[in-house]
């Protein structure tokens, strides 16, 4: 399967509204796992099984949690049964359609 998530503190660290430290330590969750990721401006991407994404999903989420007393999480998932390869072969059967 694959999740796209977003975590983030409902309330910003500092007077510019960043919230980039507790975004961080969510990231790092994630590289740390070794499951397969893509970070992007908006998402995090990870591929595994349900049990191992939603562990992993849950860690990063109690790290943003460090950083505030409210945590605004934003799931999308993928469930697609015997498929793995999919985090970078979606994209591949994409780019192959636009070539053609």
């Amino acid at each position: 399967m694959l999740v796209a998530f977003s975590v983030a503190p409902s309330v910003a660290a500092d007077s510019k509204g960043s919230v980039h430290d507790a975004v961080a330590a969510a990231v790092r969750v994630v590289r740390a796992s070794g499951l397969p990721n893509h970070t992007d401006s908006m998402f995090t991407t990870i591929e595994g099984d349900w049990d191992e994404v939603f562990a992993v999903i849950k860690e990063a989420t109690e790290a943003v949690g460090a950083f505030g007393p409210r945590v605004s999480l934003v799931l999308k998932a993928d469930i697609r049964p015997g498929h793995t390869g999919e985090l970078t072969g979606k994209l591949e059967r994409l780019e192959s359609a636009l070539d053609a």
